[in-house]
């Protein structure tokens, strides 16, 4: 599943289901998809995503298989939607996901 983030004060974010339902728990919402944060709720969701973001990820670790796909810290798959956050915050604007479509 992809998740796609919508905001009018953002370009739309899409990305994979686990990650995105991580991020929101993060946020303190259920990770219920589809769903959204109203513009006066983003500020404290934002602080809590950050704060859980600094405290509970552990560096990056190195894959040893080179096969396999990287490692992708999970600071760094936030960062787009931590930015569209702030937009949003600035422009009181809502943000809201759904599922996303898969393109060809």
């Amino acid at each position: 599943m992809l998740v796609t983030f919508h905001s009018k004060a953002w370009g739309d974010i899409t990305m994979f289901g686990d990650i995105a339902v991580e991020l929101l728990k993060m946020m303190g919402h259920t990770g219920t998809v589809p769903s959204a944060l109203l513009a006066k709720d983003i500020p404290p969701a934002l602080d809590q995503l950050q704060h859980k973001l600094g405290v509970s990820v552990p560096p990056g670790r190195v894959n040893e298989d080179e096969d396999a796909e990287p490692n992708v810290d999970l600071r760094k798959r936030a960062y787009p939607l931590i930015q569209m956050l702030r937009a949003s915050a600035r422009e009181n604007a809502d943000v809201l996901w759904d599922e996303g479509q898969r393109t060809s």
